[in-house]
């Protein structure tokens, strides 16, 4: 079986080869399966803030605290 990777790379250069219809098809699809719309839209954001710095948890949860 092929490495997740190996797979994923394979399945993105298909789909980047067809034609713009084809591409919007699939991508449709994924979107309306709400439990990949879900993992689509968590991916996009990690992918979107990965540049920003980190923080603790406990931090995150007092600010939370501060603003209820």
């Amino acid at each position: 079986m092929a490495k997740p990777e190996k797979l994923a790379e394979g399945f993105l250069t298909a789909i980047r080869s067809l034609p713009k219809r084809d591409r919007e098809l699939i991508l449709l699809g994924l979107v309306k399966d709400r439990n990949l719309r879900r993992d689509l839209i968590d991916l996009a954001t990690i992918e979107e803030r990965r540049k920003e710095p980190s923080r603790p948890f406990r931090e995150y949860l007092k600010e939370r605290k501060r603003q209820a």
